[in-house]
């Protein structure tokens, strides 16, 4: 179910299909329901942080993954990389028939931050910093330089999409990384996320969707599966372990 979209100062506010040259009406990704969904109403972003959650191949990743190509495909000089890393032979066509609805002048700052193509981002960002003293992004643990590249920001006031980061990082950075969101949404940032994190879900006034077998529901932290299985497995835990 898609929401009324609202017009507001967010960096990116909605994304439509809009087919261009080779546009593949019968494409794989069209299977997968948030797509199709997509495709028939849009995609609305109202909220400063949107948590995207669902079971693995609801299309969690194809989606976000589709919304930053398609956001930085205007982008021109540096900046691309320094954004995101330029995507690989494994993507999709999807964002070439996207289009990108948000503010005015579009904010160019901000990141999309994916584990597969985290290093070459780092390392782009190494080669432009101008102090020396500092240790490099890569040289970091994979969870150190995630949350510091985040912290830092290197980049300005703009759209930063994550695909999955829990994946890099412990509880208590977990946490710093929910304080880190909060600095952005005051500096005026928008953060879009994809996560299996019930701490990451849980950062205040986050809208939540989830992904479902008929597109994209808008959630309460408290009813996601997610968050009842993990109450229920440290609650106690030998209940699903016996099963080993």
């Amino acid at each position: 179910m898609t929401r009324p979209l609202q017009r507001n100062a967010l960096p990116l506010q909605r994304v439509e299909l809009t087919p261009r040259s080779e546009y593949d009406p019968d494409a794989w990704y069209f299977d997968i329901p948030v797509i199709a969904e997509l495709r028939e109403v849009g995609f609305n972003v109202e909220s400063p942080v949107t948590v995207i959650v669902g079971e693995n191949g609801s299309g969690k990743s194809t989606l976000v993954e589709a919304i930053a190509a398609a956001w930085q495909w205007d982008f021109h000089g540096a900046q691309d990389r320094l954004w995101g890393a330029v995507g690989g032979s494994e993507d999709t066509d999807l964002p070439r028939h996207l289009t990108c609805i948000g503010a005015r002048p579009k904010p160019l700052g901000g990141c999309f931050l994916r584990a597969e193509s985290m290093h070459a981002t780092f390392a782009t960002a190494d080669a432009a910093r101008s102090r020396d003293d500092d240790q490099a992004f890569n040289e970091l643990s994979h969870g150190q330089s995630f949350l510091r590249y985040v912290a830092e920001r290197p980049v300005g006031v703009g759209l930063w999409i994550l695909d999955e980061p829990e994946a890099a990082l412990s509880f208590q950075s977990c946490l710093a990384l929910l304080a880190v969101f909060n600095d952005l949404v005051a500096e005026g940032s928008q953060v879009i996320m994809a996560t299996h994190s019930p701490l990451l879900a849980a950062f205040p006034g986050a809208d939540i969707i989830e992904l479902t077998d008929s597109g994209s529901e808008p959630r309460e932290w408290a009813e996601l599966d997610l968050v009842r299985n993990w109450r229920a497995f440290l609650a106690e835990p030998d209940r699903y372990l016996r099963y080993l």
